[in-house]
């Protein structure tokens, strides 16, 4: 092949037109070509050289022009490039000057930087696909909406500027994706809490929410939704179950009141109520302090009001005891204060209440004893009265006592007990003499409570100013009644004592006046007798007293 081709050069080298015409005129020589043939097969022989020139020259003006283009298309693409790329991202690169060397030296020293450059742009064209890849997949998951296809990336600026932008754009989604997934497990974790303390089913919870929520493994955290729908959603249901909370601890706190408010009422056991300790012991917590698997739950709160429920039917029991009870002290009171009020009718109705079951056992207690309170208030306003009162009726007790011991003829035998009888005697007398003054003060008293109450007082349902006026009454006309007797007794004797002197008629007349005066004594002795309260029955006595201090000269005096 080697030696061909060099026989061909040295073929070529000694072929040449002037030797190939020579030998074509020596053939025309010997064949006896004219010259008319050979002029014309000469200008045949000229026109195609002529034609096979041109043809080359048009060849080699198309191939300049086809240089020229690339070359041209060579630097505009590399402007476009440069363009795109930025000047910041080519150091040293610059565009070959158009008048150094031949095109082809040109287009060769513009086909390096270009290629150059292409692969530039292509590693330029991934790092922005993979940058808006990224920012597309973060804006979707924050939003929702699900990208279709590859990101179109603009090739008209690939430079470090605009790769920048979309670098900080994709750290401020990155960012915000990292807040998203923060808030989002913080709201989890409370809706986790929150569910524990309700007693609802946490994966069902979340799972509503979005499926990817209900996986806790570390390997599913960056897969979790946190787009604003979600966020949304769990901020929803965080704050109606924390408005459940509320309403569920308000709630259990008004039970576990109730539970207690029961308890004291009923004297219920410590044993007994530790098995709901763990109820009453919120009644006081803040909502941010209940914590704890189930304490909340619905069956807690169901238990708890079961347990209210039996409580007050038992409770309703025993406020039927309780409410006798209070009757039998409020009837207690009033009949030592001597006062008359039917109580039947208020407890009465306050049964009535109980049987209807609509009752708060606190406030009926309470109702219970106010009327307690009352009554006790009403009695202590009275007890400096009745004191006085009791002082008095003592006396009126002495009093009567004194006068039936004035009338006994043997009061002053030497009788077991008769230095007794002496002492209380004396004492006896001292309090009846004070009878006046005391009836006196306790009318001056009364007048002044009945004034500032605007009602009258009454003792067992008489006005004790009734009682007090009749007993002054009845003293005076006893007091009247033994003047008389004192004084007839004193003319009966002046008569006894003319009748010894004077004989026999005077003895008869004696006798008709001691008729007459035993008679009188009889008719007497009631108005004679000293008078109680006319409720008083312990005063009450046989009133034979009179009849015997008719014939007593001492029955008016001291013993």
């Amino acid at each position: 092949m080697v030696a061909q081709g060099e026989s061909n050069d040295a073929l070529l080298g000694q072929t040449t037109c002037g030797t190939l015409l020579h030998e074509l005129q020596i053939i025309w020589d010997e064949v006896g070509e004219s010259d008319e043939d050979r002029d014309r097969m000469l200008l045949q022989l000229e026109q195609e050289c002529l034609d096979v020139y041109k043809r080359k020259v048009d060849q080699a003006a198309k191939s300049r022009a086809v240089l020229l283009q690339s070359l041209a298309d060579a630097r505009a693409q590399l402007v476009r490039l440069i363009s795109a790329l930025g000047d910041n991202s080519l150091p040293g690169i610059r565009i070959p000057d158009k008048s150094t060397g031949t095109i082809k030296e040109q287009l060769a020293a513009v086909t390096p930087t270009l290629d150059h450059l292409c692969k530039q742009k292509e590693e330029r064209i991934k790092e922005f696909t993979q940058v808006q890849l990224q920012i597309q997949k973060i804006r979707g998951e924050i939003t929702r909406e699900r990208a279709t296809g590859v990101p179109q990336v603009d090739e008209q600026d690939l430079s470090l500027e605009k790769l920048d932008e979309y670098q900080s754009q994709l750290k401020e989604l990155q960012k915000e994706k990292s807040d998203g997934l923060r808030k989002v497990h913080n709201l989890v974790s409370t809706v986790h809490d929150l569910c524990a303390v309700l007693g609802m089913d946490f994966f069902g919870t979340v799972s509503e929410v979005d499926p990817s929520l209900n996986d806790s493994s570390s390997a599913s955290i960056q897969s979790k939704s946190i787009s604003n729908e979600t966020l949304a959603k769990l901020s929803n249901i965080l704050s109606t179950m924390k408005e459940d909370k509320l309403k569920r601890l308000q709630k259990l706190r008004e039970l576990a009141t109730q539970l207690m408010d029961l308890w004291n009422l009923m004297d219920t056991p410590n044993e007994e109520r530790n098995s709901f300790s763990h109820v009453t012991c919120l009644i006081s917590a803040g909502v941010d302090e209940v914590a704890g698997p189930g304490v909340l739950a619905l069956d807690v709160l169901e238990q708890v009001e079961v347990e209210v429920q039996r409580l007050d039917q038992l409770m309703a029991t025993k406020m039927k005891e309780i409410a006798l009870k209070k009757q039998l002290l409020l009837e207690d009171i009033y009949a030592r204060a001597h006062l008359k009020v039917d109580t039947s009718a208020a407890f009465e109705s306050i049964l009535v209440v109980i049987d209807e079951g609509n009752f708060d056992p606190s406030e009926m207690l309470q109702e219970m004893e106010k009327l307690v309170e009352k009554a006790r208030e009403e009695s202590m306003s009275r007890k400096d009265i009745l004191d006085k009162v009791d002082r008095w009726m003592l006396s009126c007790e002495e009093e009567s006592w004194l006068e039936d011991y004035s009338q006994d003829q043997n009061r002053y035998n030497a009788s077991r007990g008769a230095h007794k009888n002496l002492k209380r005697a004396e004492k006896a007398r001292i309090l009846v003499n004070k009878i006046p003054a005391l009836v006196d003060t306790l009318a001056t008293k009364t007048r002044v409570w009945e004034a500032e109450r605007g009602t009258p007082f009454n003792y067992d349902g008489v006005p004790l100013l009734a009682m007090l006026e009749e007993y002054m009454l009845l003293r005076n006309d006893r007091e009247e009644e033994r003047r008389r007797l004192k004084d007839q007794k004193k003319f009966q004797e002046r008569a006894n004592s003319s009748t010894t002197n004077g004989g026999t008629g005077s003895k008869r007349h004696s006798m008709n006046q001691n008729g007459s005066r035993s008679a009188s004594r009889n008719g007497q002795r009631n108005a004679a007798r000293p008078s109680a309260p006319v409720n008083y029955v312990a005063i009450a006595k046989d009133d034979t007293a009179s009849h015997v201090s008719s014939n007593n000269p001492a029955g008016s005096g001291s013993p």
